[in-house]
């Protein structure tokens, strides 16, 4: 169940037996696909790094051996689903899709950071709700807005629409990158994105 505002989230408790670690949300995303595609049930996966790692408290450098021990802490995180051109695809912590001039981007965030970028400073990774922003920026305005993402201070902005949804569906005028937790996978006119409340078992 999608966690509450002011609720208290985790619980100390270790990566099970067959639990999986990774090193990043890129790899988490191969893990929960090939997962999918096999129709099999989603595995914990202890992370120790990444943005949704970095969100869930991660700090300085991971450590897998705290992931079986007394020190770790279990959270219940949501998923992101997007349909891209019609293909299905998975994303744990956020989707961007920019032109190159980064002056028209969609942002969609199920965690907080994306690289050094505070990119969705009211985002949770629990609370059901992806949080997008739709960009369109003057040229002037993409350095302006850039100079205040390291701080999570570019907002609000009037050439950025901040929603927080559980779905939403978008038709761009021209084809888009679109990237998944980090890499690219191409580009696309249509995207419909959904989240999956309480899919993930995630281990820090």
């Amino acid at each position: 169940m999608p966690i509450g505002k002011g609720q208290p989230w985790g619980e100390a408790a270790q990566l099970p037996p067959d639990g999986v670690v990774v090193a990043n949300d890129a790899e988490a995303r191969g893990v929960l696909e090939e997962a999918r595609s096999r129709r099999i049930p989603l595995p914990a996966l202890g992370l120790v790094g990444g943005d949704l790692w970095r969100t869930l408290g991660g700090s300085g450098t991971g450590d897998p051996e705290r992931l079986r021990s007394a020190e770790a802490m279990t959270f219940q995180v949501d998923l992101g689903e997007v349909l891209v051109d019609g293909r299905l695809h998975l994303f744990v912590a956020h989707l961007v899709a920019r032109s190159r001039s980064w002056r028209r981007v969609l942002v969609a965030m199920n965690a907080q950071w994306r690289g050094t970028w505070d990119l969705g400073p009211r985002s949770h990774p629990n609370d059901g709700l992806l949080d997008t922003y739709d960009a369109r920026l003057a040229l002037p305005d993409v350095w302006k807005v850039r100079a205040r993402l390291p701080s999570g201070t570019h907002l609000p902005h009037p050439g950025i629409k901040e929603r927080r949804v559980a779905a939403l569906q978008v038709e761009f005028d021209r084809p888009l990158t679109v990237e998944l937790d980090g890499v690219a996978i191409g580009k696309a006119r249509n995207l419909s994105l959904r989240l999956e409340p309480d899919a993930l078992t995630i281990v820090v």
